[in-house]
């Protein structure tokens, strides 16, 4: 009980500060109500609510575990699919390939008060990332990538992601393991790993961030005793590329994160 009350704590913040944090925690838990989709190859509307519990920490000094609870929310059409913090326009699709325009949230970024570390710092703002996305569905597994620019202006960076998962079955279960890069570019870096001239103090040197890439590992556990029900678990652990790591920020090399939730689909 001792770890749990000193290392993680309830969100109090804002909701648009949950939010952020809730997208990190969560952005890749809405592909368990992919999964039955993926049997249902008609263009009607597939809708899907539940509720996540996401526990995840961002890789700032002595920052606090955050445990958050918000609603799951998926949409898809023939045209648009939609969920938590991500917003695709189908530009083609078929059974194999869908080539998609991509809006997407991603709650990066601090506020001072977040550490005591951080005391002294810029806010360092969430953006809203538009670009390119493919989906690639083949029998050995499925890959997609996607290719995103910051249009909020915060950093004015870019980022790119390559992931590979595959589902394995069994019954009213399924194992999905994935492995997945992320590379992100100078601007990126600098904007949330970087420490200005102002920002300095002893213990908090300046430094200007270069391109890097992060390296994903996870595994999803779903199980589905109907086509409209899924509780799923989610694992992942991310390891920094060293532009990131080496930022005086940074308190750690990794950080890992848990997700569990339930999607009822309509």
């Amino acid at each position: 009980m001792t770890y749990f009350s000193h290392s993680f704590k309830t969100i109090s913040r804002s909701v648009p500060a949950a939010i952020a944090t809730f997208a990190i925690a969560i952005s890749w838990a809405p592909a368990a109500a992919a999964q039955a989709a993926d049997t249902d190859r008609s263009d009607a509307a597939k809708w899907g609510l539940g509720a996540g519990v996401a526990l995840a920490q961002k890789p700032y000094r002595d920052m606090d575990r955050d445990v958050i609870a918000l609603p799951l929310i998926s949409y898809e059409n023939k045209w648009i699919s939609a969920s938590v913090a991500t917003l695709d326009l189908k530009l083609f699709s078929n059974e194999a390939v869908s080539w998609r325009l991509r809006v997407h949230y991603a709650g990066d970024g601090y506020e001072a008060d977040d550490s005591p570390f951080l005391a002294g710092m810029n806010e360092r703002k969430g953006s809203v990332w538009i670009g390119g996305a493919v989906n690639w569905k083949t029998p050995a597994a499925n890959f997609s990538a996607e290719l995103l620019g910051d249009a909020s202006g915060h950093s004015n960076g870019s980022r790119a992601r390559l992931q590979v998962n595959r589902r394995f079955p069994s019954g009213s279960f399924g194992v999905t393991p994935r492995l997945a890069v992320e590379w992100v570019d100078r601007k990126f870096v600098d904007y949330y790993y970087g420490v200005e001239a102002s920002e300095m103090h002893m213990g908090r040197g300046f430094y200007e961030g270069t391109a890097t890439a992060n390296a994903e590992a996870g595994l999803r556990v779903d199980y589905s005793p109907t086509h409209r029900y899924t509780v799923f678990l989610d694992l992942r652990a991310t390891r920094f590329g060293s532009a990131i790591k080496d930022s005086p920020l940074v308190g750690s090399a990794s950080r890992t994160a848990v997700s569990v939730g339930y999607l009822y689909r309509f």
